[in-house]
């Protein structure tokens, strides 16, 4: 039993240990090109928040992480076959409910772990607050917390199944990644995709929602081929100690009047 994992403990252990700091898992379930799994996204939510917990855990914290929501906002992959969508509206609902689970229970420190970056959770923030006692702080590891890492470990990081996600995939989950049994080669194509007609959309002036099957061959943006186990270690590595380090000012931060700031 580990007992900052909440699907892993007992009420035995629970009833007598209150936890102090809450991590939610985003994650989805689409396709990651040809070769990594429909899960990636919740894996990856599941590694990064289980070993960060763990980090805060052994310095003192009563953190806790909840069982990942394995489901996200799809609706740019629909043509692609069990892309399974929630809509953001009801993503919301989901995580009201069980932000208010939470405080209920006492736990008003919670962070959300996002996965995916069809989850769009700030408007959700700014929705809630001052609506809950809680306390609610959003972490997409793939933006913020990891951008500098990611310039530093990778040739090209990538945007959907590329080299990133395919070394973090090689790291810790190796057995669900498609690779030729020979030559060890990873099975997928190289994740170029394509521009639209309009200048603007593609230098990022103006953004869309793009429609995935337009956009891409087999759903991969950006080449995984670069990828390696070891790249994959040293992200997760680095985005462990941050958000570790976060966990641990939280828990030991008072939630007064001024609280955050």
């Amino acid at each position: 039993m580990r007992p900052w994992i909440l699907s892993e403990v007992n009420y035995g252990f629970v009833k007598d240990h209150h936890y102090d700091v809450a991590v939610l898992p985003m994650g989805a379930t689409e396709p990651h090109n040809l070769h990594l799994p429909y899960g990636t996204d919740t894996l990856e939510s599941e590694v990064i928040g289980g070993l960060a917990c763990e980090a805060a855990f052994q310095r003192g914290v009563r953190v806790v992480m909840l069982p990942a929501i394995p489901y996200g906002t799809e609706t740019n992959q629909s043509a692609f076959h069990l892309s399974m969508n929630l809509n953001p509206s009801t993503l919301g609902l989901v995580i009201t409910d069980l932000v208010q689970s939470l405080v209920n229970h006492g736990v008003h420190k919670i962070v959300i772990l996002n996965s995916h970056g069809g989850n769009e959770f700030k408007p959700l923030l700014r929705e809630l607050h001052g609506q809950t006692p809680a306390h609610l702080f959003l972490c997409d590891w793939f933006r913020g917390i990891s951008a500098d890492l990611q310039k530093d470990i990778f040739t090209e990081a990538g945007d959907h199944a590329g080299e990133m996600e395919t070394a973090i995939g090689l790291a810790y989950f190796a057995d669900l990644v498609a690779t030729d049994p020979d030559t060890g080669a990873i099975e997928a194509d190289d994740g170029a995709v394509n521009p639209t007609r309009f200048d603007a959309v593609n230098r990022g002036w103006v953004s869309i929602t793009r429609r995935w099957d337009l956009l891409t061959t087999n759903t991969g943006s950006g080449n995984p081929h670069p990828a390696t186990a070891d790249k994959g270690r040293r992200l997760v590595e680095g985005v462990v100690e941050r958000l570790s380090g976060f966990l641990v000012e939280l828990a030991d931060s008072e939630t007064d009047q001024q609280f955050p700031f």
